[in-house]
Order: C-alpha cells, then sequence, then structure tokens
C-alpha cells in the first residue's frame, strides 16, 4: 500500500473541528448542541454584500487579476487609510481567506527549517500552517494569570536564534480576546528592528474592540514599514466566512513581488467573492455600532454566568469574541467529548473547543477550554448552566 507523507501524518487536527462527528451524533440523537467552539458569527451578512451577488451582471465567471481586482484594492487601500493605516492598493494582495494569506507569507519570507516565535496560546492553524511549510514554531508562552498580555520582550529575545525569521501576533487575539496595547506593538517593533525580523500580525479582528480601548496595527509603525506584514480577511468583520476572502498587506515590495509568484500559482481568488467583499466596504458604521454592544452584552453575560461556576477561572478579553477558561478538570479534551457522547440537560448539551490545540507547548492548556460567544444571550447563559451541570456530575 502506498505511504501517506510523513508531512501529512504531522499535521495536526483542528481541535475546533476534530469533535463535529461526536455533535453529529448528539444530533441524530436528537440533542440540541449550542456550539461555543467555534468562531461563526450568528449576526447577519450585510445586505450590501448579498445583493451585489445576486444582482451581478456577469455573463462569464472569469479569472480575476492573480492580486486581486485592482478596483477592489484601491477600495481596501481606502478602508485602510480610513483606520489610520497608510498603504497604496499594489501593497495589497486578495487571497482566498486570511489562511491563504498566512500561507503566502510563511513561503515568501522562510525555508524548510526557519523558525517563527509566535505568543501561545494562538489560533490552532498556525500549528497547521507550519507544518505544511516545514517551519517551526518557537512558542512563547502569555499566562492565563496575566490576562494574556504580551510576555516580557526578554523573553523573546532569549528565543532568537539564526533560524529565526518572524514573529507572528494575532491581534486582538484569537484564542484569548487580548488586545495588544501600543505600547506593546512598539516592543514588538523596536525588537525586530533591532533583529531584522518580519513582525506579522493577524488583524482580521481589528473591528471588535470593546471597554473604550484602542486597536493599534503594526502598519502604524512607520520604522518597520519594511518588516510589517499584515494579515486580514473579511470573514468575521461582515460576518462572510463562506467567502473565504483575505488580504495580504505589506509596503515591503520584494515581500510582495514574491507573494504574488504564490498568488499566481493558484491563478487567483474566487470571482463572486470579491464582489461580494467589495460591495461589504459600504457597510455602514451604524452596523458595526450594533455589533459591537451585541458583543460586548454577550461577552459581559458569559464571564458573569462562568465566574458563578466554582473552580472556574476565566480570563477576561478586551476585543475579538472568544476567551479562555480553565475548568475544575484534567483533561478538556476528554470532557468535551463526554459533553457531546454522554451527557445533556433536557436533551441540549454543549460543544467547547479544548485549549491545549491552541498551544505550541505540549502538556500546557489541558484543563482550558475556549469559547466563543458568538452565540445570543439567552442561548449562552442556558449553554453555561449545561456546562454548569455537566461539571457536577463529571468525573476525570
Amino acid at each position: 500500500m502506498p505511504k501517506i507523507s510523513q508531512k501529512g501524518q504531522l499535521m495536526p487536527e483542528s481541535p475546533i473541528r476534530k469533535l463535529v462527528p461526536y455533535a453529529e451524533m448528539a444530533y441524530k440523537a436528537g440533542k440540541t448542541v449550542y456550539h461555543l467552539n467555534i468562531g461563526q458569527p450568528d449576526i447577519k451578512t450585510p445586505e450590501v454584500a448579498l445583493d451585489a451577488v445576486r444582482v451581478h451582471s456577469l455573463d462569464i465567471l472569469a479569472y480575476t487579476r492573480s492580486e486581486g481586482s485592482e478596483n477592489y484594492r484601491k477600495k481596501i487601500a481606502e478602508y485602510y487609510k480610513n483606520n489610520n493605516i497608510i498603504v497604496d492598493h499594489d501593497d495589497i494582495i486578495v487571497t482566498t481567506g486570511g489562511s491563504e494569506a498566512l500561507m503566502f507569507a510563511f513561503g515568501s519570507i522562510m525555508d524548510s527549517g526557519d523558525e517563527i516565535i509566535i505568543p501561545e496560546p494562538f489560533y490552532a492553524n498556525y500549528n497547521g500552517f507550519s507544518t505544511a511549510s516545514n517551519i517551526n514554531v518557537v512558542p512563547v508562552i502569555s499566562k492565563f494569570e496575566d490576562n494574556f498580555a504580551l510576555p516580557p520582550i526578554e523573553e523573546f529575545e532569549k528565543l532568537i536564534t539564526p533560524k529565526t525569521k518572524a514573529i507572528l501576533i494575532c491581534n486582538p487575539g484569537n484564542p484569548t480576546g487580548y488586545l495588544y496595547s501600543k505600547e506593546e506593538i512598539q516592543q514588538l517593533a523596536k525588537l525586530v528592528k533591532k533583529h531584522d525580523l518580519f513582525l506579522i500580525a493577524d488583524e482580521v479582528y481589528r473591528e471588535f474592540v470593546y471597554d473604550n480601548k484602542e486597536f493599534y496595527s503594526i502598519m502604524q509603525e512607520e520604522s518597520i514599514a519594511d518588516n510589517a506584514i499584515i494579515i486580514d480577511s473579511v470573514s468575521k468583520r461582515y460576518s462572510m466566512c463562506g467567502a473565504r476572502i483575505g488580504y495580504l498587506v505589506s509596503k515591503n515590495k520584494a515581500f510582495i513581488k514574491t507573494a504574488l509568484k504564490f498568488a499566481q500559482a493558484r491563478l487567483s481568488p474566487p470571482t463572486l467573492a470579491q464582489i461580494a467583499s467589495e460591495a461589504a466596504l459600504q457597510t455602514p458604521k451604524s452596523y458595526f455600532d450594533d455589533v459591537i454592544e451585541e458583543y460586548v452584552e454577550r461577552r459581559n453575560t458569559l464571564i458573569s454566568e462562568l465566574e458563578k461556576i466554582e473552580g472556574v477561572k476565566v480570563a477576561k478579553p478586551n476585543g475579538a469574541f472568544y476567551c479562555i477558561a480553565e475548568l475544575p478538570i484534567k483533561d478538556a479534551d476528554n470532557f468535551a467529548q463526554w459533553l457531546l457522547e454522554e451527557f445533556d440537560v433536557n436533551g441540549e448539551t454543549v460543544m467547547v473547543a479544548p485549549a491545549a490545540g491552541f498551544y505550541s507547548t505540549k502538556g500546557v492548556g489541558k484543563n482550558q477550554v475556549r469559547i466563543a460567544y458568538v452565540l445570543n444571550k439567552e442561548s449562552l447563559i442556558k449553554a453555561v448552566h449545561i456546562l454548569r451541570e455537566g461539571l457536577k456530575v463529571y468525573n476525570d
């Protein structure tokens, strides 16, 4: 029998999606499942984006340019300008989701065996992208007790070797919801400048910032124009996860020229999704005001309900729509599976994402879960009630 590649065997399963078969079995058993495991917002996609696809006048669904249509990229540049990020349309490559943007970035700046430093916990697929690119993640642990703030810069500096090519952050963070301050971004900027590294920032949750905090982009640090790479996406901003449109942004011309070769190899981003995403840029500010207000209420509801459960600790997020909770259990993977397979309250159960998969360091985060507060407040209250009742009877 032909053998599977070593790379294929090493590719990690998604901690978010690997429990899906158990959720499907729960559905088949007639149970209701509250999904706190995945960042799929229930917020409606802006009507202007959907209308643009409904009324398009295309006769042929043709390729677009590999870097995305010029008109769309010019409008993206305007969007950035309105967010105090000054870039030209030629600094932007439209990608098939933020995932492809990250893969293009890895392929453009790192060779096999090179290293990238990432504060953990981090978006689980960074592990998968790194494995696919034959590069090594070097984790620096941000602590639950510090609300997952940026680890001391000295901790990063200790990890830098001749193989180190970049530092990657997610801001605001998935899975933590932590929002990096301007001062923290400036510390990282000085570090990458000193060691001639790239600084990659996954900024897909830019709009989701709470408590009168301010978002600060790495691209606002002019001193690192040649070091800074932004990963972006329409998925969460406009509740358009299925569009699969992202952006790769950098003022480093050599980097963009290189990344474009990867884009050319996959031909072009999807045409209809670009039409929808371009139209989404017309979304009025009131849409985001309402969305932010809703997420703040959901976050506050979730945190309040979780804090009522004995033995549960939760880190309060200032951005995105996730939080990390520590549970009074030994293994969150087993607990999450048990909730779906064996437990329910009046025919209802809950699905969470075990947090160990968001770490690269083995054995860390075993008693933690990531919770996405993408459900309405009533559903969140029910879901946490189920979680509370489950913890009462669960036996490690």
